[in-house]
């Protein structure tokens, strides 16, 4: 019996070149947002790719949009010492001080449902 040659393949050769440095990332997008890209790109002078829209896309919204983040809790204190005020302006002038307190805090506190719902600060529940 005649022996057969094996060949191999040099590493390297074959397969689809690299057509570009970073690794691909895969998103999904239903075909009404395509189209609204589809639309932005043909409106622009150099005719991007999609994926070039895309990235231009982004980087113009992460360049525009401040931080939702907030360094303190200013905005919940502030809604927090209106409903006082609200409550303090609304509330029945012919219960005691101690009954008024009781329905304050009854207020403040919302029903218990929605206490453990209730997201507090950064994303933090309470």
């Amino acid at each position: 019996m005649l022996k057969q040659k094996r060949r191999t393949l040099k590493p390297g050769k074959g397969g689809r070149p690299a057509t570009g440095r970073d690794p691909v990332r895969a998103i999904r997008l239903s075909d009404e947002f395509l189209a609204k890209i589809d639309l932005w790109l043909r409106k622009q002078d150099d005719r991007p790719s999609r994926s070039e829209a895309i990235r231009r896309l982004v980087e113009a919204g992460l360049a525009a949009t401040p931080s939702r983040q907030r360094s303190d809790d200013s905005g919940s204190l502030t809604a927090n010492q209106l409903a006082h005020d609200q409550i303090d302006v609304m509330a029945d002038k012919s219960a005691t001080e101690e009954e008024r307190g009781k329905r304050k805090r009854r207020l403040l506190k919302g029903p218990s449902e929605f206490r453990k719902m209730r997201v507090v600060g950064r994303g933090r529940k309470r």
